[in-house]
């Protein structure tokens, strides 16, 4: 397997396991896909973590296998390979990037589609498309861009350059940098932690955020109108309510 999976405490864990660099293969493309709709199908999976091994996240797509596709190849897989990581961006539940080493290229585009991103202090991040004589062709030039706004993508995606951990959380393209030997274990507690919460207005939460910005504000207000009142016939929704009445603010345990 390219790809193992776990669960632990509410929480599946997606490893990228392609020695050396974990360059991401069709293979590779077509089991996150997989694994993205098993883990938003499972009641038992409450978060994700998505990471790669100690010394590397991912370094890029296969370049070797790229390498031998035409256009007419390229025209069909380039869907291909966009609904395979949109499927990890739009799993309904939060997801966590645990960044080891270098993202770059499909393994930042990977990252990117992660709600939150610990990175470890040596990693870096980037998306070098433009040395190869191409661009981002996974999400690269969309999700960075809401990420960072339009000219620090621009500025990364124009360069192909490399950004070094403290860098990239300073522009936003990473939300927390810890040691490298705590990056695994963060990533999993606030994953842990988010488990424990209530699953359908968290997903609620997501998918109102993300219809926002993917469609505008209005269709953004419509969503997030929809979702908060059908909230109000769930179970979590008089659970929290009641705690808040009853204990105090955020004392509430949801199943």
């Amino acid at each position: 397997m390219t790809v193992h999976f776990e669960v632990s405490e509410g929480v599946a864990t997606f490893r990228l396991d392609r020695p050396p660099m974990n360059a991401i293969d069709i293979a590779m493309q077509e089991r996150l896909r997989e694994l993205a709709g098993e883990a938003g199908r499972r009641d038992d999976v409450r978060a994700v973590v998505v990471r790669g091994s100690e010394k590397v996240f991912a370094a890029g797509a296969d370049i070797k296998e790229m390498r031998d596709m035409d256009h007419t190849a390229m025209v069909k897989r380039a869907r291909e390979l966009q609904d395979a990581f949109t499927a990890v961006a739009r799993i309904p539940k939060p997801v966590v990037a645990a960044v080891t080493g270098y993202a770059l290229g499909g393994g930042c585009e990977l990252a990117l589609c992660a709600d939150f991103r610990i990175a470890a202090e040596g990693a870096k991040l980037g998306q070098p498309e433009i040395l190869l004589g191409l661009i981002p062709g996974a999400g690269g030039t969309q999700r960075l861009t809401r990420l960072v706004g339009p000219s620090r993508a621009k500025d990364l995606i124009f360069t192909g350059r490399q950004a070094h951990a403290d860098e990239a959380l300073a522009l936003g393209l990473v939300d927390r940098v810890v040691p490298a030997d705590e990056v695994f274990g963060q990533a999993h507690a606030w994953a842990a932690a988010l488990a424990k919460g209530p699953a359908l207005a968290l997903r609620a939460a997501k998918e109102s955020v993300d219809a926002g910005l993917d469609a505008g504000i209005d269709t953004g207000l419509a969503v997030e109108r929809s979702w908060f009142a059908g909230l109000f016939a769930t179970e979590d929704r008089e659970r929290g309510m009641r705690s808040f009445v009853e204990q105090g603010p955020g004392k509430a345990e949801f199943l």
